[in-house]
């Protein structure tokens, strides 16, 4: 082809969406809460905050994402009927906004149930988005054929939960093995789950004699469309002793009262 065409291609537009703060020139995010959960559909507020050196602007928007028995999160494109529903009743505003840099902006979340549904927990991400700045058009110069330029576009998500009723839930600690992961020593388990909503918490590896925990983790959640999630730790780097003997695993609930006991095993490793 001898017309040469320059391309701009968000990263985003092809499912690549990068889930870290934005580089300079498109800006620095910090979102606060990173987690949401309004209990009776109370409303709250998202705080985010411009830590840039550039005016940057960001698009808010609702996804629906299940999580996999590994921990990952997937697009959704098959709702179910309470996905359906969670997509219907929270609101959020504003919708986009521009922040020159160290300046924050709320956004205000809230949950409007529609009359007749059931009790239950019902979840949508939140998608915060930043925007390319417009740039001046490029002159293809010499180039053959077809150029592209890739523009990232960042992101940064976090999950908003609706919970209506009384709901409980039990978790359980199941195969605990020690593994090798890319070289690194670490400690698999499976996470089980069962009830009516969703669990978040820490888990922590303790061995007898050692003071702090020879691994542990922040911010594990199993979702409500799992009953079991399998979770990979890395031991503490500053851990020396041996990794096989016996441990005691500990899955902890965090919130606003601090953190309870949910579950907690024995296991010898290998």
């Amino acid at each position: 082809m001898g017309k040469s065409v320059l391309t701009a291609i968000g990263l985003a537009a092809a499912g690549m969406l990068v889930a870290a703060p934005a580089s300079a020139g498109i800006g620095d995010l910090l979102v606060a809460p990173t987690r949401l959960v309004l209990n009776g559909g109370r409303g709250t507020e998202v705080i985010l905050k411009n830590i840039g050196t550039d005016t940057a602007t960001y698009r808010i928007s609702a996804e629906l994402r299940r999580m996999m028995p590994d921990g990952s999160l997937v697009e959704v494109k098959d709702p179910n009927a309470d996905e359906k529903a969670a997509q219907d009743m929270v609101l959020f505003a504003p919708r986009k906004v521009t922040l020159p840099p160290n300046q924050p902006q709320s956004i205000r979340v809230s949950a409007h149930a529609p009359v007749g549904l059931p009790d239950g927990e019902y979840r949508v991400h939140l998608l915060f988005r930043a925007l390319p700045p417009p740039t001046p058009a490029e002159a293809p110069g010499d180039a053959k054929g077809i150029a592209f330029k890739l523009i990232p576009i960042y992101g940064v998500t976090i999950p908003v939960i609706v919970r209506f009723g009384n709901l409980e839930a039990k978790s359980g600690i199941a195969a605990v093995e020690h593994e090798t992961v890319r070289g690194r020593e670490a400690i698999s388990l499976e996470l089980t789950r069962q009830g009516g909503r969703s669990t978040f918490g820490e888990v922590r590896v303790i061995r007898a004699g050692v003071k702090e925990p020879i691994a542990e983790v922040k911010g594990v959640a199993v979702y409500k469309e799992l009953t079991q999630r399998r979770v990979v730790i890395p031991v503490d780097s500053a851990y020396k002793g041996p990794i096989a003997g016996p441990v005691t695993v500990q899955y902890l609930e965090t919130g606003d009262n601090g953190a309870n006991l949910v579950a907690e095993t024995s296991a010898v490793l290998r």
